[in-house]
C-alpha cells in the first residue's frame, strides 16, 4: 500500500536533478557526455557541474596539452613553410595559440583574441618570400586551433552568439580575400564552412542539453502542481463533509433558540430578544455555509446529491469492510469491544476522518497491493482512537501506480489527521508489507488549551 503520487528526487535549492555518478568507465564516459550538453553559466567552465574532480579538470588538461602541442607545431609552419622570421614565428605562434587556453571558461573572449591575432598572421605573411601554393589567410595550424575553439564555443554560447561568429569569421576571410595572390590556396571558404559545422554540431548538442533540463523543470513543477492540486481538493472534500456535522449543530441551536419562548413560558422579553438574536445568527450562519458548500461543491448537481448523504463513521466499517472482502480483497476487521458506541461521544470530525482514514487505506491497498491479507484495527478509549491499517506483501503483480483518481492517498489522511490534531505514521514494512497507523485524539489541543 503506498500514496497514489509519485515524486521525483531534486537537488536542494529546486534545481534540476544531477546526473548520478557511475563508477565504472563506460558509465563516467557516457556522464561526460551529459555534462557537456548541460547548460553552464556564465564563466562556468565545461564540466563544473561534474560530480568528479578529474572531471571537473578534464578541460584544463585537454586544452593545455592542446595548446602546448599547437605552439611548437604552429611556429615550424610557419618558419619553414611559409619562410617568415624566428621572431615574427614565435610571437605570431604564441598570438594564435595561447589565448586557447581561455577557451574552457571564457570562449569567446578566447575567439576575439585568436581572430585577431590571425588576421594579422594573415597580413604578415601576404609579405613572405613565395606564398605559391600555400594556404592563406588562414594557415593549417590556424584552421586546426580554429576548429577547437569552435567547439568549445559551440557547447557554451547561445545560438545568437554562435551564428554571430560564424558571420564574422566569414566576413574578415571575404575582406582579406580582396588581397589574395595569385597561385595560394584560398583557406576563407573552407574555414567558414568547416566551423559553421562544428559550431553546428556542438550547438546541436548544447541544444538537446537545454530541451532536456527545460523538460525537467517542467515535470518538477508539474509534479508541485499536481500535488497541491491533490491537497487542494482533499481540504475542499474535508470541507464539505464537515459541513453536513457543522450545519446539523447549527439547525440544532436555530431550533432551540426559536423554541425557548415556548418551551420556557414567563419569559421576560429581554431575554425572549436575545433568543430571537441567537436564532437570527445561527440562520444566517447556516446559509453563508450552505453558500460556501455551493462553490466547494461545483455545478455537479449529481455529486452533490451524493454528498447530501448522512456522513459515516466508526459504526460503518463493518460494512466497508464486507464491501472490500466482496471486491476480492482479504481485509480482517479487529472492532474494540463498544467502539462503535464510544465512537458515537466522539466529535463528528474524528469519528469520520476515522472512517475516511480505513476508507482510503483500502483503497491504497486494491490498487497498489491486489490479495494482499490486510488487518484493520480500531481502538477508542477515553482520550482517543486509535486506526491502525497492515497489510502483507502482495500476492499479485504489483500494479502501476495510478497519476489520476478520487483517492488522494496518503496526502488526504494527513490532512484528516492535522484537522483532528492527531498524528499519523506510515511506511513499509521489512516483509514487503505497508502499515497506516493514525492517532486521532477525542479533544483537540487547542480546546484543552483554552
Amino acid at each position: 500500500m503506498s500514496d497514489g503520487t509519485r515524486t521525483r528526487p531534486r537537488r536542494p535549492g529546486g534545481s534540476t536533478p544531477a546526473p548520478v555518478a557511475d563508477a565504472r568507465v563506460p558509465g563516467a564516459l557516457a556522464q561526460l557526455a551529459v555534462f557537456l550538453r548541460t547548460p553552464a553559466r556564465a564563466a562556468e567552465p565545461l564540466l563544473a557541474r561534474a560530480p568528479r574532480a578529474w572531471q571537473r579538470m578534464l578541460p584544463y588538461v585537454v586544452v593545455g596539452l592542446f595548446t602546448l602541442t599547437l605552439l611548437p607545431v604552429t611556429i615550424a609552419v610557419l618558419t619553414n613553410v611559409y619562410k617568415a622570421g624566428g621572431g615574427w614565428s614565435g610571437a605570431l605562434g604564441v598570438a594564435q595559440t595561447v589565448p586557447l587556453l581561455l577557451a574552457v571558461t571564457r570562449p569567446v573572449h578566447a575567439w576575439a583574441m585568436v581572430l585577431l591575432a590571425d588576421v594579422f598572421g594573415a597580413v604578415l605573411l601576404i609579405h613572405a618570400d613565395d606564398l605559391a601554393g600555400r594556404a592563406w589567410p588562414w594557415t593549417p595550424m590556424v584552421i586546426v586551433g580554429y576548429l577547437a575553439l569552435m567547439a568549445c564555443l559551440g557547447l557554451r554560447e547561445s545560438v545568437r552568439t554562435l551564428v554571430g561568429v560564424w558571420l564574422v569569421t566569414g566576413a574578415v576571410g571575404a575582406l582579406l580575400g580582396f588581397f589574395r595572390h595569385s597561385g595560394t590556396t584560398d583557406t576563407a571558404a573552407l574555414l567558414f564552412v568547416l566551423s559553421g559545422v562544428v559550431l553546428a554540431l556542438t550547438g546541436a548538442l548544447r541544444g538537446l542539453g537545454d530541451a532536456q533540463q527545460r523538460i525537467a523543470e517542467q515535470e518538477s513543477i508539474s509534479e508541485a502542481e499536481r500535488t497541491r492540486r491533490t491537497l487542494l481538493e482533499e481540504r475542499a472534500r474535508i470541507a464539505r463533509e464537515l459541513h453536513d456535522v457543522v450545519a446539523h449543530h447549527m439547525s440544532v441551536i436555530t431550533v432551540q433558540a426559536d423554541s425557548a419562548p415556548y418551551r420556557l413560558p414567563g419569559m421576560p422579553d429581554p431575554v425572549r430578544e436575545e433568543f430571537a438574536a441567537i436564532a437570527a445568527s445561527a440562520r444566517e450562519s447556516l446559509g453563508e455555509m450552505r453558500r460556501l458548500l455551493t462553490v466547494l461543491r461545483g455545478d455537479g448537481a449529481g455529486g452533490a446529491d451524493g454528498e447530501r448523504a448522512p456522513q459515516p463513521g466508526i459504526d460503518r466499517l463493518q460494512q466497508l469492510v464486507e464491501a472490500t472482502v466482496r471486491a476480492g480483497q482479504p481485509v480482517e476487521l479487529s472492532l474494540a469491544a463498544g467502539a462503535a458506541g464510544a465512537a458515537k461521544a466522539a466529535p463528528p470530525a474524528v469519528d469520520l476522518s476515522a472512517y475516511r482514514i480505513v476508507q482510503e487505506a483500502l483503497a491504497n491497498v486494491v490498487r497498489h497491493a491486489p490479495g494482499a491479507p490486510t488487518t484493520v484495527s480500531v481502538t477508542v478509549d477515553a482520550q482517543e482512537v486509535l486506526v491502525l491499517v497492515v497489510n502483507g506483501p502482495s500476492r499479485d503483480a504489483v500494479v502501476a501506480l495510478e497519476s489520476s483518481g478520487t483517492g488522494h492517498g496518503l496526502v488526504g489522511m494527513r490532512e484528516r489527521v492535522r484537522l483532528t490534531g492527531g498524528t499519523l505514521d506510515t511506511g513499509p514494512l521489512p516483509d514487503g508489507g505497508f502499515r497506516v497507523a493514525a492517532r486521532l485524539p477525542l479533544h483537540h489541543p487547542t480546546e484543552d488549551s483554552s
